[in-house]
């Protein structure tokens, strides 16, 4: 009669060794990436490059650039619709390269025996 509660042949609290420094590497990995990438900027134009915005991988707008051939004070609209259109297209490339970034990370999990 088998043991209830145990591993066949021990084998299994060796893999989980491994699988728990697998994944405390992958977490470490992770939290270096995150930082990295919260550090970079992204740009965007609208309106033909009238308008550009930064923003950075922590979503927070660090720099908008006018031209001054787009502040007319007689169509206000039309520079706000160009700044919320640079502005989310600048976000859009940030999720974009956020993606491919943890795409990148999380094709180590593989290695975890089919786990993930």
């Amino acid at each position: 009669m088998a043991k209830r509660g145990g591993f066949p042949g021990g084998a299994m609290p060796g893999n989980m060794n491994n699988l728990m420094k697998q994944a405390q590497k992958m977490q470490k990995q992770m939290e270096e990436s995150t930082k990295e990438f919260e550090s970079k900027e992204f740009t965007a134009t609208a309106g033909g490059g009238v308008v550009e915005v930064t923003v950075t991988g922590k979503k927070e707008v660090t720099k908008v650039k006018l031209s001054e051939e787009v502040v007319d004070p007689d169509d206000i609209e039309t520079l706000e619709d160009l700044i919320v259109a640079a502005t989310n297209e600048a976000l859009r490339k940030m999720e974009e390269a956020n993606q491919a970034n943890m795409s990148k990370i999380a094709g180590g999990l593989g290695g975890f025996g089919g786990l993930f």
